[in-house]
């Protein structure tokens, strides 16, 4: 909807980070995905980062019950929701006090100061009122009675006290729609859709909407208004997407493409559980979904879905992939096609089970007992969890085998731009069922040392099938030491064939060679991007290697790190690839590494690359 409004200075931005920030009922997460969806709407380039409390009821104006949601949105690429903030919405003294630190010096500061009463400051543990105090004098600071100015607003709907007090979220809303001279009919659409059974709800959100709106248009305190412009983006159909469900469509779009059902066996896990729920929604497009009742019997029935023929998968983080480590070996020993996908979250035990971490890994390459290799992938960002999660749906048909793939928190809930993929652009699938009897033996392995996927009740082709070693070729239960240690070996080729199928590493930034490679490998993708681009434009002598085949990994690695002086591996863990790449390529390495339930930023990767390069 365009709002006429009087003529105020406006200055033109590149990029914008805005994080709205108040206790978990007050709609954080709600307003900061429709500011993310309009931004999105008006073609700007656009990451998120939700921040969620760990605790699921954490009191009321408590540091500790505090959430947030950022988002960047530019004019041009964008590969991180931001080092910093540009614009802090803080509806309560605990938000202020927690997300303080990352709003930049002369950035705008917008509080709701009906909060910022004894009890609200007490609960925040400050000794002061920090917007009467002195101590905000270098930010811009918007100290506005929100809770009293929303409760205005909808007073002719009848809405009143802690009903009318849940709409300060839209006043704040539409304020900074305004600062960012936004649309503000993408939001009054969805309320109507929302609430099209709440009226009076509906309605009071509307007006707390445009109250915030207007007040940005009107108030002499707020000078400036600012744009955002439009980003060059490829042509084609763009939405915004969820890491999370970006892996729900990524397994429906490969089942169907395949013309199989899906089936997702899962045990709900935060930061898993959205996969279940949004796949439970396309149950009219060929999808099954099991909430079973622990993570081992979820990964059970994945095991018998692919048994029968299904693509079968599940999703789990840190803790449930532990519970599902002897079922994954059993479909290691069955081979038997399955994704599981692990959204990382912060360990061990249930450790920060709302924030992001990278600390699966060895979990993913070793975490099973005896010989037991699998595909690891590791999506780089939220759409990348689409392509990544189709993509190991081919490499489990077309090797028979599990794979894993290995998200994370961030990505999970963190969305951008995707360009919607035709159909036609999408990987085929081959997938052959045997049908003659004639010959047929259920371990007989084709060029890619795959064995037949009969199915079950298919006349003649009946086969056994269990944990124990089977013998070569035939499948019959074998105790011999040699069929044993062919049966390894002839696992482990078919997992390292899987590089033949997975593209050649690239390198960006100077391929030739440069005095310093830094390895990323996921979700670190897109700090360690922004940092290399900055590092190059100061003229460092700096290269990228995003690493997203874990296992195997690119046949031209041992090519590629030989042409650099030093290489720096960056990862939300305390070093787990860096291990793994030096036992492997037999060469120092050293390690960028953060493990505080954050991303990086883009600024503390760029302090390691100059770092890095001074000891060089």
């Amino acid at each position: 909807m365009a709002v006429n409004t009087p003529q105020k200075p406006r200055e033109t931005m590149e990029a914008v980070a805005v994080r709205f920030a108040g206790d978990s009922g007050d709609g954080m997460q709600m307003v900061g995905s429709l500011f993310t969806a309009t931004s999105a709407l008006m073609g700007n380039d656009l990451a998120t980062l939700p921040d969620y409390p760990a605790e699921v009821r954490a009191p009321a104006g408590s540091l500790g019950g505090v959430s947030g949601f950022q988002v960047n949105f530019s004019s041009t690429d964008v590969y991180t929701p931001g080092d910093t903030v540009n614009v802090l919405v803080a509806l309560n003294p605990a938000a202020l006090k927690v997300n303080l630190r990352d709003l930049q010096k002369r950035g705008i500061l917008i509080a709701n100061s009906d909060t910022f009463n004894d009890n609200g400051l007490k609960l925040a543990q400050y000794t002061s009122n920090p917007l009467e105090d002195g101590s905000l004098a270098d930010y811009q600071v918007q100290a506005l009675p929100i809770t009293r100015m929303t409760r205005e607003a909808v007073a002719p709907t009848g809405l009143k006290g802690k009903d009318a007090d849940r709409c300060k979220n839209f006043f704040a809303l539409g304020l900074v729609y305004w600062l960012f001279d936004r649309d503000l009919q993408p939001t009054l659409d969805w309320l109507t859709q929302k609430f099209a059974k709440l009226p009076a709800v509906k309605e009071a959100n509307e007006r707390a909407l445009k109250a915030g709106y207007y007040y940005g248009e009107t108030a002499e305190m707020i000078q400036v208004q600012y744009t955002v412009q439009k980003a060059r983006l490829p042509k084609g159909l763009y939405r915004k997407i969820g890491g999370n469900e970006a892996v729900a469509l990524g397994m429906a779009v490969a089942a169907k493409r395949a013309g199989k059902t899906l089936f997702y066996g899962s045990y709900p896990i935060t930061p898993a559980s959205e996969i279940l729920h949004e796949l439970a929604r396309l149950k009219n497009y060929g999808v099954v979904t099991f909430q079973a009742e622990d993570e081992i019997a979820a990964m059970c029935s994945v095991i018998g879905a692919a048994f029968g023929g299904a693509f079968a998968a599940s999703g789990t983080s840190g803790p449930g992939l532990s519970l599902k480590t002897e079922a994954l070996g059993l479909a290691v020993m069955l081979e038997l096609p399955c994704v599981v996908v692990d959204v990382q979250r912060g360990g061990p035990s249930t450790g920060l089970p709302t924030k992001t971490e990278q600390g699966d890994l060895y979990q993913a390459l070793f975490g099973r007992h005896g010989e037991c290799p699998l595909p690891v992938l590791a999506p780089l960002s939220p759409s990348d969890c689409f392509h990544a999660t189709y993509e190991a749906f081919q490499l489990a048909a077309k090797y028979m085998t599990p794979v894993i793939v290995l998200s994370d928190g961030y990505l999970a809930n963190g969305a951008e731009p995707m360009r919607v993929p035709k159909v036609e652009e999408l990987p085929a699938f081959d997938i052959r069922h045997p049908v003659d009897p004639t010959g047929f033996e259920p371990y007989a392995r084709n060029a890619d040392l795959a064995r037949p996927w009969a199915l079950p009740g298919t006349p003649g082709l009946a086969h056994r099938i269990g944990g124990l070693e089977k013998q070569d070729v035939t499948g019959d239960v074998s105790y011999d030491p040699e069929n044993h240690e062919r049966m390894c070996r002839l696992r482990a080729e078919k997992i390292a064939k899987v590089a033949e199928s997975i593209p050649d590493q690239e390198v960006l930034g100077d391929g030739a060679g440069a005095d310093l490679l830094v390895v990323s490998w996921g979700s670190a993708y897109g700090a360690v991007r922004t940092a290399f681009e900055r590092a190059r434009a100061q003229g460092l002598s700096v290269a990228h290697l995003p690493l997203r085949y874990l296992n195997p990994m690119p046949r031209n690695l041992k090519e590629i790190f030989p042409r650099y002086k030093k290489i720096l591996v960056a990862e939300c863990n305390l070093g787990q690839l860096r291990d793994v790449l030096q036992a492997r390529y037999v060469r120092p390495m050293e390690g960028l590494n953060k493990i505080q339930g954050r991303p990086f930023a883009a600024a503390e990767v760029l302090a390691g690359i100059e770092k890095a390069l001074r000891k060089a």
